[in-house]
Parts: C-alpha cells; sequence; structure tokens
C-alpha cells in the first residue's frame, strides 16, 4: 500500500512529517489508474499568456479552482487571461471521492480577498469572471456573506464584468442561497456531479435532492438569474440514470447543462470506470437540448468554467430568441 505522495507545499514541517493533500485517502488501498485515450490528452500548460495570468493570480495571493482542482483546461484558459477564482482558502472540509482539492481544517476567512478578487479581475480586464469555494461547513452561513462580498467588489471595481458563481450546496446553512442570490450574480451555478446512486461513495458529504432543490431555489427567489449544472461521466453512471438526472434538472428549471469526463487525480481517488467516447457526449447533448435545457456542453473535457464567458453570451442570446 503506497501513501499519497501529493504533499502541501507550503508545509513547514519535512519529509515523513509533512501533512498529506488527502490524509482521509491516505490508508486506502490504490485503485486502478486506467490509461487515458487520445481524446483527452492536452498540452502542458506554459505559453506567454499562461505565465502573464499566473504572475497576476501569485501577485493578488488568489487561489483558482483551476489549479487546486487540477484541471486539465488549464493552460487553454490561462492562456487567453480567463481564470476561476476559488474562495475563502484551498482546504475543503468535505473529502469528496473525485475532487483533487485539499482536505482539512480551513484556516480563518481573509477579509481582503474580496478587494484582491476585484483587483485581480480589473487588471485581468475580464469579461466574465467564474468564482467558486471550498465547502465551508465550519462557518455557520457556509461562506455566503464572503460570495456576497465578492460579488461586490468585483461590481465595484469593473461594473460591466458580469458573475458567475459556483457555489457549494450549503448544507444545514438556513438563509445562506438567499444571501447569495440577493447579491444578484448573472449565473448561480451548482453541480451535481453525478446521479443519486453514486452519492455515498463519490460524494458523501452532500445530498442529491438538497442540491436539486438548491437550484429550483434559485430560479424562485429571482427567475432572472440564470442556473447551471454539471456532472462527470465514468464514475459507473447508467444511461438511464443520466437521463433521470437531466430530467430532475429540467424540473428544477435548470439553464444551462455541462457534462465531462471524470479524470481520476490519483490512485487514492474514486476509480474511473470508463472513458466514454466523444460520440456518446454528442449524443447526450442531443438528448438533453431535446429536453429543453437552453444551452448544453457535453464533451470529454467539459468543465464548469470552460468557455464560461462565451457560454453566458449564448445563454443570453437564447433566452432573448426565446422571448422573442
Amino acid at each position: 500500500m503506497a501513501v499519497v505522495l501529493d504533499l502541501l507545499n507550503d508545509d513547514p514541517r519535512k519529509g515523513s512529517e509533512a501533512r498529506p493533500r488527502h490524509p482521509e485517502k491516505a490508508h486506502r488501498p490504490d485503485q486502478p489508474v486506467l490509461r487515458k485515450p487520445d481524446w483527452i490528452r492536452v498540452k502542458a500548460p506554459g505559453s506567454a499568456g499562461w505565465a502573464e495570468t499566473n504572475a497576476i493570480v501569485k501577485a493578488n495571493k488568489l487561489v483558482t479552482v483551476c489549479a487546486e482542482a487540477s484541471c486539465p483546461n488549464m493552460g487553454e484558459c490561462w492562456d487567453r487571461k480567463h481564470a476561476s477564482f476559488m474562495i475563502m482558502g484551498e482546504i475543503c472540509t468535505r473529502a469528496c471521492a473525485f475532487c483533487n482539492v485539499r482536505t482539512g481544517l480551513p484556516a480563518p476567512l481573509d477579509a481582503g480577498e474580496p478587494a484582491h478578487i476585484g483587483a485581480a479581475t480589473a487588471r485581468l480586464g475580464l469579461r466574465h469572471v467564474v468564482v467558486t469555494s471550498v465547502d465551508r461547513d465550519d462557518l455557520d452561513d457556509g461562506g455566503a456573506a464572503h460570495f456576497a462580498a465578492v460579488i461586490a467588489a468585483i461590481r465595484a471595481a469593473t461594473p460591466e464584468t458580469t458573475i458567475e458563481v459556483l457555489t457549494p450546496d450549503f448544507l444545514r446553512k438556513p438563509g445562506a442561497l438567499e444571501v447569495v442570490v440577493a447579491a444578484r450574480p448573472d449565473v448561480f451555478n451548482h453541480n451535481l456531479e453525478t446521479v443519486p446512486s453514486n452519492y455515498l461513495t463519490v460524494r458523501p458529504g452532500a445530498r442529491y435532492f438538497h442540491s436539486l432543490r438548491l437550484l429550483q431555489r434559485v430560479k424562485e427567489l429571482d427567475p432572472e438569474i440564470f442556473t447551471k449544472s454539471g456532472i462527470m461521466l465514468g464514475l459507473g453512471e447508467t444511461r438511464n440514470e443520466v437521463l433521470q438526472l437531466m430530467d430532475d434538472l429540467r424540473s428544477a428549471d435548470v439553464d444551462f447543462l455541462t457534462v465531462g469526463q471524470y479524470l481520476q487525480p490519483t490512485r487514492k481517488h474514486h476509480p474511473v470506470k470508463e472513458f466514454v467516447r466523444p460520440e456518446q457526449f454528442k449524443a447526450y447533448e442531443s438528448t438533453a437540448y431535446a429536453k429543453g435545457f437552453l444551452l448544453v456542453s457535453s464533451s470529454p473535457l467539459t468543465r464548469s468554467s470552460h468557455h464560461a464567458g462565451e457560454d453566458f453570451e449564448r445563454l443570453r442570446a437564447r433566452r432573448r430568441a426565446a422571448r422573442g
């Protein structure tokens, strides 16, 4: 049995005393790692645009989900000065079996973070910005007020920038969702991640129908906010389960669905059960449109924040067309 070798880069302890990135997974047996097919391979980041974005992120002491979640599209997005900011630190209170974000006890909130996010958004010249976060079950409101403060700071720094939030589920945090919705993001995203039958093994800290109700409640509070959710394929789901999930999201009036391939971060994470072929993703896209989603992005490399700005413009155009 191997131990997790991905250690915290900033941990002052050395050698065997350093904390593993995922302490809750360290003693799990290694899972098989399937060889990636050709359609999943991407170029490593390193362009001049990537370097400039990286410098801005570091100068403002920001955390990005691009880096923390090991997103395969990071090189492409950062080259185009697209970055998804991850607020409230880089340590999550949950331990989802698919996720590469660090797990543990988070630090206190940084009161200066909203201003830093606003400044970075202006410096990068972002027309559309995505703000996500770790789960903060340790906070009374799950970090809802901090989300609202970040939205306000971005609006103050760059009033024309449209804002997309990708939030936790705020499980057992009464009133938290209402705080975020009242700040009026342009897009409210919360990912279901997988089908209900996988929740106990893949997303044990969450509840499928709570997440579904969260998305439905956003529309009840403010029908003008676009809602969005995403899932990963390759976790052992069946086609019928995916189709039922689509129906559930449409019942909650969700506008935008993203479907991507799950990629296993380490041998300690949930194994990839299948690499779904590109043509199957296309078939799911056609089915989702037939079910009534305004926008669908379905491909092996699709991620929640990939091409988010362009997708937002398409969402607005399709809503206008639907309303005549």
